[in-house]
């Protein structure tokens, strides 16, 4: 019985420094702003059959975060749909390894006031790393909030660039 304990006390030991490592090197990613949108994107992207980091992708967001997708439904309406980064998880996590998907910012607008910041981020969307024309493309309006120790991500809404809203020229990069 004591060894069984013993065993028990190892591992919950074991696990537990093992989260606050990979706790620590999460927080490297998420002390600027920079370093926090970056990783958004690239934990997301993935050749097709690369898994996702989604502890990491989770770790970004305060919670009570939402991600917000924007667009117009069949009968040309806007509509938005609000997930968790759960429910994105769920929704998107194996489209995104099954058909390969890499986000890419190509231009950023920041504005901050204190501790919050608005960041319109114009992105390409792309199967693999080595596609040269995207599949897709539109604008991030991604809010965070340092709260002091750390960028974290309140909310993700987005919407794609369509035939009717092509991306303006200030939000592109400048050619």
């Amino acid at each position: 019985m004591k060894k069984t304990i013993s065993v028990i006390l190892l591992c919950i030991t074991t696990l537990s420094i093992q989260a606050q490592e990979e706790t620590k090197n999460y927080l490297e990613k998420v002390q600027t702003l920079d370093s926090t949108i970056e990783t958004l994107y690239a934990v997301i992207s993935g050749e097709k059959g690369a898994k996702r980091d989604w502890e990491l992708f989770k770790f970004l967001f305060k919670p009570e975060a939402k991600l917000i997708p924007s667009g117009k439904n069949k009968e040309g309406a806007y509509k938005t749909r609000y997930m968790s980064p759960d429910d994105y998880v769920k929704g998107s996590g194996k489209w995104l390894v099954e058909n390969g998907f890499f986000e890419k910012e190509i231009h950023r607008e920041v504005d901050i006031f204190g501790n919050i910041a608005q960041v319109f981020s114009t992105y390409e969307s792309f199967h693999s790393e080595s596609d040269t024309k995207p599949f897709m493309r539109g604008i991030n309006s991604i809010q965070l909030l340092n709260d002091g120790k750390r960028w974290w991500v309140i909310n993700i809404y987005w919407t794609q660039e369509t035939k009717e809203n092509a991306i303006p020229e200030n939000y592109l990069p400048n050619q």
